[in-house]
Protein backbone atom coordinates (compact mmCIF):
# COMPACT_ATOMS: atom_id res chain seq x y z
CA UNK A 1 0.00 0.00 0.00
CA UNK A 2 1.63 3.70 -1.06
CA UNK A 3 1.72 6.21 1.38
CA UNK A 4 -0.90 9.58 0.56
CA UNK A 5 1.44 11.37 -0.99
CA UNK A 6 0.99 14.91 0.54
CA UNK A 7 4.32 16.03 1.71
CA UNK A 8 7.46 17.78 -0.12
CA UNK A 9 10.24 15.16 1.42
CA UNK A 10 13.57 16.21 1.46
CA UNK A 11 15.85 13.66 0.31
CA UNK A 12 16.99 13.03 3.76
CA UNK A 13 16.46 9.52 6.44
CA UNK A 14 17.62 10.57 9.82
CA UNK A 15 18.25 7.31 11.74
CA UNK A 16 19.69 9.03 14.98
CA UNK A 17 19.45 12.50 16.43
CA UNK A 18 21.21 13.68 20.27
CA UNK A 19 21.04 17.26 21.31
CA UNK A 20 21.21 20.16 18.14
CA UNK A 21 22.10 17.31 15.83
CA UNK A 22 20.67 14.36 13.38
CA UNK A 23 22.61 11.81 11.59
CA UNK A 24 21.34 10.35 8.21
CA UNK A 25 21.23 6.49 7.04
CA UNK A 26 24.72 7.47 5.02
CA UNK A 27 26.22 8.83 8.67
CA UNK A 28 26.04 12.56 7.64
CA UNK A 29 25.69 14.72 10.97
CA UNK A 30 23.16 17.87 10.71
CA UNK A 31 22.67 20.60 12.61
CA UNK A 32 19.42 21.00 13.44
CA UNK A 33 18.40 25.12 13.76
CA UNK A 34 14.48 24.09 13.28
CA UNK A 35 13.12 21.34 15.55
CA UNK A 36 11.00 19.66 13.33
CA UNK A 37 8.77 23.05 13.58
CA UNK A 38 9.65 24.44 16.81
CA UNK A 39 9.28 21.10 18.26
CA UNK A 40 12.04 20.42 19.85
CA UNK A 41 12.49 22.38 22.69
CA UNK A 42 15.04 20.82 25.26
CA UNK A 43 16.83 18.77 22.51
CA UNK A 44 17.17 15.83 20.90
CA UNK A 45 16.89 12.52 23.51
CA UNK A 46 17.66 14.14 26.07
CA UNK A 47 18.41 11.81 29.23
CA UNK A 48 16.01 13.10 31.36
CA UNK A 49 13.02 12.99 29.02
CA UNK A 50 14.23 9.19 27.85
CA UNK A 51 14.11 8.23 31.70
CA UNK A 52 10.53 9.68 31.86
CA UNK A 53 8.99 8.20 29.34
CA UNK A 54 11.26 4.72 29.93
CA UNK A 55 9.68 4.58 33.68
CA UNK A 56 6.10 5.79 32.61
CA UNK A 57 6.34 2.85 30.00
CA UNK A 58 7.31 0.16 32.52
CA UNK A 59 3.95 1.03 34.98
CA UNK A 60 1.19 1.93 32.57
CA UNK A 61 1.00 3.65 29.18
CA UNK A 62 -2.44 4.02 28.41
CA UNK A 63 -6.05 4.30 29.67
CA UNK A 64 -9.07 6.51 28.73
CA UNK A 65 -9.82 9.68 30.37
CA UNK A 66 -12.64 7.76 32.58
CA UNK A 67 -10.48 7.04 35.02
CA UNK A 68 -8.23 9.35 37.67
CA UNK A 69 -4.78 10.33 35.93
CA UNK A 70 -2.86 12.02 38.78
CA UNK A 71 0.09 12.82 35.63
CA UNK A 72 -2.43 15.17 34.94
CA UNK A 73 -3.02 17.07 37.74
CA UNK A 74 1.05 17.30 38.34
CA UNK A 75 1.25 18.81 34.71
CA UNK A 76 -1.55 21.00 35.40
CA UNK A 77 0.86 22.46 38.69
CA UNK A 78 4.05 22.59 37.42
CA UNK A 79 2.59 24.39 33.99
CA UNK A 80 1.10 26.46 36.26
CA UNK A 81 3.72 27.79 37.96
CA UNK A 82 6.34 27.82 35.28
CA UNK A 83 4.48 30.00 33.02
CA UNK A 84 2.30 32.30 35.72
CA UNK A 85 -0.79 31.30 34.87
CA UNK A 86 -1.59 28.92 37.81
CA UNK A 87 -5.44 29.94 38.26
CA UNK A 88 -6.42 29.10 34.81
CA UNK A 89 -7.17 25.32 34.43
CA UNK A 90 -6.05 23.08 31.72
CA UNK A 91 -7.43 21.09 29.45
CA UNK A 92 -5.17 18.22 27.46
CA UNK A 93 -5.62 17.16 24.16
CA UNK A 94 -3.02 16.14 20.97
CA UNK A 95 -1.72 18.26 18.74
CA UNK A 96 -1.92 22.55 17.88
CA UNK A 97 -4.45 22.34 15.43
CA UNK A 98 -6.85 20.69 18.28
CA UNK A 99 -6.10 23.27 20.81
CA UNK A 100 -7.13 25.74 18.79
CA UNK A 101 -10.36 23.45 17.70
CA UNK A 102 -11.19 23.64 21.58
CA UNK A 103 -10.70 27.23 21.93
CA UNK A 104 -12.83 27.87 18.86
CA UNK A 105 -15.58 25.85 20.37
CA UNK A 106 -14.64 27.12 24.40
CA UNK A 107 -14.87 30.31 22.64
CA UNK A 108 -18.54 29.67 20.91
CA UNK A 109 -20.28 27.92 23.83
CA UNK A 110 -19.70 30.50 26.44
CA UNK A 111 -20.66 33.79 24.24
CA UNK A 112 -23.37 31.77 22.04
CA UNK A 113 -21.87 33.44 18.40
CA UNK A 114 -19.94 31.99 15.65
CA UNK A 115 -18.13 34.46 14.03
CA UNK A 116 -14.47 34.87 14.41
CA UNK A 117 -11.61 37.12 13.74
CA UNK A 118 -8.35 35.98 12.73
CA UNK A 119 -5.09 37.67 10.90
CA UNK A 120 -3.40 37.82 6.92
CA UNK A 121 -0.24 35.12 6.98
CA UNK A 122 -2.12 33.35 10.15
CA UNK A 123 -1.61 29.50 10.40
CA UNK A 124 -3.30 27.98 13.15
CA UNK A 125 -3.85 24.01 12.05
CA UNK A 126 -5.86 21.89 9.65
CA UNK A 127 -8.75 20.55 11.58
CA UNK A 128 -11.76 22.19 10.35
CA UNK A 129 -12.19 25.32 12.38
CA UNK A 130 -8.54 25.71 12.66
CA UNK A 131 -8.25 25.52 9.26
CA UNK A 132 -10.64 28.01 8.83
CA UNK A 133 -8.69 30.50 10.73
CA UNK A 134 -5.77 29.99 8.46
CA UNK A 135 -5.04 32.69 5.88
CA UNK A 136 -4.25 30.20 3.19
CA UNK A 137 -7.27 29.11 1.10
CA UNK A 138 -5.40 26.27 -0.77
CA UNK A 139 -5.63 24.36 1.94
CA UNK A 140 -9.12 24.76 3.29
CA UNK A 141 -12.01 22.73 1.37
CA UNK A 142 -15.15 24.25 0.75
CA UNK A 143 -16.52 22.48 4.20
CA UNK A 144 -14.35 24.13 5.86
CA UNK A 145 -15.15 27.69 4.30
CA UNK A 146 -18.80 27.61 5.72
CA UNK A 147 -17.10 29.16 8.82
CA UNK A 148 -17.47 32.64 9.54
CA UNK A 149 -14.43 34.42 10.05
CA UNK A 150 -12.87 37.68 9.10
CA UNK A 151 -9.40 38.41 8.17
CA UNK A 152 -8.19 41.71 8.71
CA UNK A 153 -4.24 42.90 8.67
CA UNK A 154 -1.94 41.89 11.86
CA UNK A 155 -0.99 45.30 13.99
CA UNK A 156 -3.93 47.49 12.65
CA UNK A 157 -6.10 48.91 15.39
CA UNK A 158 -8.65 50.37 12.59
CA UNK A 159 -9.76 47.29 10.46
CA UNK A 160 -10.08 45.18 13.47
CA UNK A 161 -11.64 47.63 15.14
CA UNK A 162 -14.27 48.02 12.34
CA UNK A 163 -14.33 44.04 11.90
CA UNK A 164 -15.44 43.71 15.38
CA UNK A 165 -19.38 43.57 16.53
CA UNK A 166 -21.88 42.22 18.44
CA UNK A 167 -21.90 38.50 16.74
CA UNK A 168 -17.64 38.17 17.12
CA UNK A 169 -17.11 34.87 19.39
CA UNK A 170 -13.42 35.23 19.34
CA UNK A 171 -10.08 36.99 17.99
CA UNK A 172 -7.25 34.36 17.36
CA UNK A 173 -4.06 36.18 17.03
CA UNK A 174 -0.48 34.00 16.98
CA UNK A 175 1.82 35.04 19.88
CA UNK A 176 4.70 35.73 16.93
CA UNK A 177 3.02 34.57 13.34
CA UNK A 178 5.10 31.61 12.30
CA UNK A 179 4.46 29.96 8.95
CA UNK A 180 3.33 34.08 8.68
CA UNK A 181 7.28 34.37 8.36
CA UNK A 182 7.89 35.36 11.46
CA UNK A 183 5.70 38.41 11.82
CA UNK A 184 4.99 40.10 15.26
CA UNK A 185 2.32 41.84 16.78
CA UNK A 186 2.99 45.17 18.78
CA UNK A 187 3.06 44.45 22.23
CA UNK A 188 0.38 48.18 21.84
CA UNK A 189 -1.48 46.30 19.64
CA UNK A 190 -1.93 42.94 21.38
CA UNK A 191 -3.12 45.25 24.45
CA UNK A 192 -5.50 46.36 22.23
CA UNK A 193 -7.34 43.31 21.03
CA UNK A 194 -7.54 42.58 24.92
CA UNK A 195 -9.55 45.83 25.65
CA UNK A 196 -11.67 45.32 22.36
CA UNK A 197 -12.38 42.03 23.31
CA UNK A 198 -13.48 42.77 26.97
CA UNK A 199 -15.54 45.93 25.95
CA UNK A 200 -17.39 43.61 22.79
CA UNK A 201 -17.98 40.38 24.85
CA UNK A 202 -15.74 38.57 22.73
CA UNK A 203 -12.65 35.82 23.92
CA UNK A 204 -9.38 36.36 22.83
CA UNK A 205 -7.50 33.43 21.56
CA UNK A 206 -3.85 33.60 22.09
CA UNK A 207 -2.21 30.93 19.68
CA UNK A 208 1.16 29.98 21.45
CA UNK A 209 1.50 26.50 19.21
CA UNK A 210 4.58 27.82 18.44
CA UNK A 211 5.67 30.91 20.34
CA UNK A 212 5.08 29.31 23.36
CA UNK A 213 7.09 27.51 25.54
CA UNK A 214 9.90 29.54 26.90
CA UNK A 215 10.97 30.01 23.08
CA UNK A 216 10.96 33.72 23.19
CA UNK A 217 12.75 33.80 26.25
CA UNK A 218 8.98 34.77 28.12
CA UNK A 219 7.11 31.43 28.68
CA UNK A 220 4.37 32.92 26.22
CA UNK A 221 5.08 35.43 23.40
CA UNK A 222 2.82 37.20 24.45
CA UNK A 223 3.73 38.12 28.51
CA UNK A 224 5.94 40.94 26.94
CA UNK A 225 2.65 42.84 26.41
CA UNK A 226 1.17 42.32 29.62
CA UNK A 227 -1.71 40.75 28.68
CA UNK A 228 -3.52 37.41 30.30
CA UNK A 229 -6.07 36.11 27.43
CA UNK A 230 -9.08 34.38 27.71
CA UNK A 231 -7.63 31.14 26.08
CA UNK A 232 -3.73 29.88 25.76
CA UNK A 233 -3.51 27.10 22.90
CA UNK A 234 0.04 25.07 23.04
CA UNK A 235 1.66 22.19 21.41
CA UNK A 236 4.56 21.69 19.98
CA UNK A 237 7.43 22.19 22.45
CA UNK A 238 5.18 20.82 24.82
CA UNK A 239 6.53 17.37 24.79
CA UNK A 240 9.60 17.42 22.27
CA UNK A 241 8.54 15.60 20.11
CA UNK A 242 5.56 13.35 21.90
CA UNK A 243 2.32 14.16 20.20
CA UNK A 244 0.80 16.59 23.21
CA UNK A 245 -1.22 19.82 22.99
CA UNK A 246 -3.65 21.91 25.71
CA UNK A 247 -5.35 24.28 26.31
CA UNK A 248 -5.23 26.93 28.94
CA UNK A 249 -8.68 28.49 30.04
CA UNK A 250 -9.49 31.81 31.78
CA UNK A 251 -10.39 30.90 35.69
CA UNK A 252 -13.86 32.75 35.05
CA UNK A 253 -15.27 30.44 32.16
CA UNK A 254 -17.09 27.20 33.70
CA UNK A 255 -16.54 23.97 32.95
CA UNK A 256 -19.48 21.29 32.25
CA UNK A 257 -19.65 17.59 32.19
CA UNK A 258 -19.15 16.73 28.28
CA UNK A 259 -18.33 20.05 26.96
CA UNK A 260 -14.72 19.19 25.72
CA UNK A 261 -13.13 15.55 25.49
CA UNK A 262 -10.41 13.30 23.89
CA UNK A 263 -9.44 9.90 23.25
CA UNK A 264 -5.55 9.97 24.05
CA UNK A 265 -5.00 13.23 24.95
CA UNK A 266 -3.08 13.52 28.39
CA UNK A 267 -2.19 10.11 28.63
CA UNK A 268 0.07 8.75 30.58
CA UNK A 269 3.18 8.74 28.91
CA UNK A 270 2.15 12.02 27.00
CA UNK A 271 2.02 13.69 30.21
CA UNK A 272 5.43 12.11 31.59
CA UNK A 273 7.25 13.46 28.11
CA UNK A 274 5.21 17.07 29.22
CA UNK A 275 6.21 17.10 33.03
CA UNK A 276 9.91 15.81 32.12
CA UNK A 277 10.20 19.16 29.22
CA UNK A 278 9.51 21.39 32.07
CA UNK A 279 11.38 19.81 34.50
CA UNK A 280 14.42 20.46 31.50
CA UNK A 281 13.52 24.24 31.42
CA UNK A 282 13.69 24.61 34.91
CA UNK A 283 16.33 23.12 35.65
CA UNK A 284 19.05 24.12 33.03
CA UNK A 285 17.12 27.77 32.81
CA UNK A 286 16.38 27.74 29.55
CA UNK A 287 13.71 30.48 28.89
CA UNK A 288 16.90 33.07 29.75
CA UNK A 289 19.17 30.71 27.84
CA UNK A 290 17.10 31.43 24.95
CA UNK A 291 16.71 35.52 25.38
CA UNK A 292 20.59 35.36 25.59
CA UNK A 293 21.56 33.34 22.80
CA UNK A 294 18.47 34.82 20.67
CA UNK A 295 19.23 38.18 21.40
CA UNK A 296 23.17 37.70 20.65
CA UNK A 297 22.22 35.39 17.42
CA UNK A 298 20.27 38.04 16.09
CA UNK A 299 22.53 41.01 16.50
CA UNK A 300 25.45 38.76 14.74
CA UNK A 301 22.88 37.92 11.50
CA UNK A 302 22.31 42.05 11.59
CA UNK A 303 26.42 41.89 10.49
CA UNK A 304 25.31 40.22 7.05
CA UNK A 305 24.33 43.00 4.28
CA UNK A 306 23.11 40.26 2.21
CA UNK A 307 20.17 39.82 4.93
CA UNK A 308 17.46 42.53 4.81
CA UNK A 309 15.56 42.18 7.49
CA UNK A 310 15.67 40.27 10.92
CA UNK A 311 12.62 39.82 13.48
CA UNK A 312 12.05 37.51 16.44
CA UNK A 313 12.05 37.36 20.51
CA UNK A 314 14.87 34.42 21.61
CA UNK A 315 14.82 31.74 19.65
CA UNK A 316 12.31 32.74 17.42
CA UNK A 317 14.17 34.11 14.53
CA UNK A 318 13.12 34.78 11.17
CA UNK A 319 15.44 36.28 8.80
CA UNK A 320 14.53 37.63 4.98
CA UNK A 321 17.96 37.16 2.85
CA UNK A 322 18.19 39.60 -0.33
CA UNK A 323 15.98 37.96 -3.23
CA UNK A 324 19.68 37.03 -5.25
CA UNK A 325 20.18 34.61 -2.21
CA UNK A 326 16.10 33.27 -2.48
CA UNK A 327 17.84 29.78 -2.17
CA UNK A 328 20.10 30.10 0.42
CA UNK A 329 18.27 27.66 3.27
CA UNK A 330 18.79 24.71 0.14
CA UNK A 331 22.27 25.90 0.07
CA UNK A 332 22.77 25.23 3.67
CA UNK A 333 21.22 22.46 3.69
CA UNK A 334 22.59 20.60 1.33
CA UNK A 335 26.03 22.13 1.14
CA UNK A 336 26.25 22.68 4.86
CA UNK A 337 24.05 20.13 6.41
CA UNK A 338 22.00 22.83 8.80
CA UNK A 339 18.56 21.81 8.98
CA UNK A 340 16.28 25.23 8.92
CA UNK A 341 13.11 26.41 8.11
CA UNK A 342 11.60 28.57 5.53
CA UNK A 343 8.10 30.52 5.03
CA UNK A 344 7.05 32.33 1.51
CA UNK A 345 8.49 33.57 -0.34
CA UNK A 346 12.21 33.58 0.99
CA UNK A 347 12.01 33.86 5.16
CA UNK A 348 14.43 31.46 6.62
CA UNK A 349 12.92 30.47 9.59
CA UNK A 350 15.14 29.73 13.12
CA UNK A 351 13.27 27.19 15.47
CA UNK A 352 16.51 25.37 17.13
CA UNK A 353 16.26 23.84 20.85
CA UNK A 354 16.23 26.24 23.12
CA UNK A 355 19.26 24.48 24.50
CA UNK A 356 21.08 25.50 21.85
CA UNK A 357 24.82 26.16 22.21
CA UNK A 358 27.55 29.15 21.34
CA UNK A 359 29.71 27.05 19.63
CA UNK A 360 26.86 25.67 17.70
CA UNK A 361 25.54 29.16 16.88
CA UNK A 362 28.93 30.16 15.63
CA UNK A 363 29.36 27.37 13.57
CA UNK A 364 26.04 28.40 12.01
CA UNK A 365 27.04 31.90 11.43
CA UNK A 366 30.48 30.42 9.26
CA UNK A 367 28.39 28.65 7.35
CA UNK A 368 26.27 30.76 6.49
CA UNK A 369 28.95 33.46 5.63
CA UNK A 370 30.58 31.00 3.10
CA UNK A 371 27.48 29.56 1.81
CA UNK A 372 26.72 33.56 0.53
CA UNK A 373 30.77 34.00 -0.76
CA UNK A 374 29.64 30.15 -2.45
CA UNK A 375 26.46 31.34 -4.13
CA UNK A 376 28.13 35.00 -5.26
CA UNK A 377 30.43 32.17 -7.09
CA UNK A 378 33.71 32.84 -4.85
CA UNK A 379 35.36 30.15 -2.76
CA UNK A 380 36.17 30.44 0.94
CA UNK A 381 38.10 28.56 3.45
CA UNK A 382 35.88 30.17 6.69
CA UNK A 383 34.44 26.44 6.95
CA UNK A 384 36.97 23.56 6.43
CA UNK A 385 35.75 20.18 6.48
CA UNK A 386 38.22 19.15 9.40
CA UNK A 387 36.75 22.20 11.48
CA UNK A 388 32.73 20.66 10.68
CA UNK A 389 34.26 17.57 12.04
CA UNK A 390 35.46 18.41 15.03
CA UNK A 391 33.16 20.97 16.58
Amino acid sequence: MPLFDVYQLLPITPVRAEGRFLWDAQGNRYLDLYGGHAVIAIGHSHPHYIQRIEQQLRRIAFYSNSVMNPLQEELADKLGKLSGYADYRLFLCNSGAEANENALKIASFITGRKRVIAFHKSFHGRTSGAVAVTDNPAIQSPFNQQHEVSFVPLNNREAVEQAMGGDVAAVIVEGIQGVGGIQLPDDAFLQHLSALCEHHGALLILDEVQSGYGRTGQFFAHQYAGIRPHLITMAKGMGNGFPIGGVLIHPDIPARKGMLGTTFGGGYLACAAALAVLEVIEQENLMAHAARMGKWLMEELGQFPEIQHIRGRGLMIGLDPHPDFAELRAHLLHGHRIFTGEARPHTIRLLPPLNLQEAEARFFLQALRQALEEMRGQTSSTVSFQEKQQM
